[in-house]
């Protein structure tokens, strides 16, 4: 019986073993998932984790030198959010990363917005080289330095023109057939800017884009009214986004006319036929002459003289335009 006892002992000891196996590894594998999904927390817990600053609005581009009859301001905005009361340092560094102005020291903002400025000028007052600027902020009384990724630049110098007419002349006639309805100045500059033109000094246009070259155009008018009939100087100019503009540079003469007769002095006889080309005039006009009226499309007016001798007024209109000729009856 005991030697029986033992043979059937034995077995079951072979078998308990694998067991403990199985418990230890499956204990094993329970930590090192534990240990993985704390891991996982505090790597999620890192990527969610806010910045104490947020909505920054940086210009991108001012010229602390600007005529501010053309540009909005000549000092860079520098705006962001605090999430919390926060005690902040901010400077100014260069491309090099070197400190160049310091903006704040030491100063208590509260949890909203900051609004500062950069003017373009170093700790010494003195205008900083046109080039690309960073602003910096140091939080927390000094524990946390956060560069934001906004890039300032400075310019201060005006765009120049390659290429532009110097010598135009032109007849300007809006409302006639065949003849030029709006002059056309094409340029060409030294780097993208914004085309300007200059009628007796007033500018007519600027255009949308900043571009290399483009044409302006005037069509003899301002402020959407006709000018009045004359003689117009050009000139143009060039702008970039930061409010630099060039000297306005002369281009040329323009004469604007409406209406034109080939002759303003007529003599003829008692109740004989004259006639009397129009030279410039829309497709119609109308005419007023010794009490009588009409109208025509035909670019010769021929009417009869008055049978009593004297001197008469020849009106002709159109498109809201006039002219007077003085007929002589003999």
């Amino acid at each position: 019986m005991p030697a029986a006892t033992a043979s059937d002992t034995r077995p079951e000891r072979q078998y308990n073993r694998p067991a403990v196996g199985r418990v230890l590894s499956t204990a094993f594998c329970v930590a090192l998932l534990a240990v993985a999904a704390a891991a996982f927390a505090l790597t999620e817990g890192a990527k969610t984790s806010l910045s104490p600053i947020y909505g920054t609005r940086i210009d991108k581009v001012f010229s602390p030198t600007c005529n501010l009859h053309f540009c909005a301001r000549r000092v860079a905005r520098v705006e962001f959010k605090l999430r919390a009361r926060q005690k902040l340092d901010v400077w100014i560094v260069n491309a090099h990363g070197v400190r160049v102005t310091t903006i704040v020291s030491g100063r208590e903002y509260p949890k909203g917005l900051v609004a500062l400025v950069f003017n373009g000028h170093g700790a010494g007052g003195a205008l900083l080289p046109d080039g690309a600027y960073v602003p910096v902020v140091r939080l927390d009384g000094g524990h946390r330095t956060i560069t934001l990724p906004n890039t300032i630049v400075l310019d201060t110098k005006a765009p120049t023109f390659r290429r532009y007419p110097q010598n135009v002349h032109l007849l300007l006639a809006p409302g006639t057939p065949g003849v030029a309805q709006a002059v056309l100045v094409p340029y060409t500059l030294n780097g993208p800017a914004h085309g300007l033109l200059f009628v007796d000094g007033h500018r007519v246009e600027i255009t949308y884009r900043q571009r290399l070259s483009g044409v302006l155009q005037w069509d003899g008018t301002s402020d959407g009214r006709p000018v009045a009939a004359g003689a117009y100087s050009l000139a143009v100019a060039a702008q970039d986004d930061a409010g630099n503009r060039s000297t306005p540079l002369r281009v040329g003469q323009v004469e604007v006319r409406y209406l034109a007769l080939a002759r303003t002095a007529i003599r003829v006889g008692p109740r004989q036929r004259f006639s009397v080309r129009i030279t410039l005039g829309p497709r119609r006009f109308s005419w007023l002459f010794a009490g009588r009226r009409g109208s025509s499309t035909a670019r010769r007016l021929t009417l009869r003289a008055p049978r009593k001798r004297g001197r008469y007024r020849l009106y002709v209109s159109g498109a809201g335009h006039g002219v007077v000729a003085i007929v002589t009856v003999r």
